[in-house]
């Protein structure tokens, strides 16, 4: 059986923020088995799994995003939307949009220091889309 549905994710400045309580706030009951796939609709920011412990992973990590893309490239063509949109673009293409994390005993199979984590690119990017599509 397949249950899909579509949750909001508050607004955050740019960064990694771990949202795995929000998510899950919005799901529906879990299955004992399965699948959760989930796929955000937006093209400057990204989905990942990492570090639910330490809050210097996830400043770490946007460093390291931001050292890898900066902004104000002279060859960036797409920069009418702000010196962070087209740099947001390549992070979201590198970090990816979307997951899919298994599900055992009704819970998600996570590792012990698992998290799920939006990756805002963007200084302003708004609440995001999330479609989350539960296979069991």
């Amino acid at each position: 059986m397949t249950t899909q549905v579509e949750i909001t994710l508050s607004a955050r400045p740019r960064g990694s923020h771990l949202v795995t309580h929000e998510i899950m706030r919005q799901l529906p009951p879990l299955p004992k088995s399965g699948l959760l796939h989930l796929f955000v609709k937006h093209t400057s920011c990204g989905l990942s799994i990492n570090e639910n412990a330490d809050p210097d992973v996830r400043r770490d990590l946007s460093a390291i995003l931001d050292h890898l893309v900066p902004e104000d490239e002279p060859y960036y063509q797409h920069t009418l939307e702000g010196s962070d949109d087209m740099p947001a673009h390549a992070k979201s293409s590198l970090v990816g949009v979307s997951l899919t994390i298994p599900i055992t005993g009704g819970r998600l199979n996570l590792g012990t220091w698992q998290g799920i984590y939006l990756c805002e690119f963007r200084d302003y990017g708004g609440s995001r889309k999330i479609v989350a599509t539960i296979l069991s």
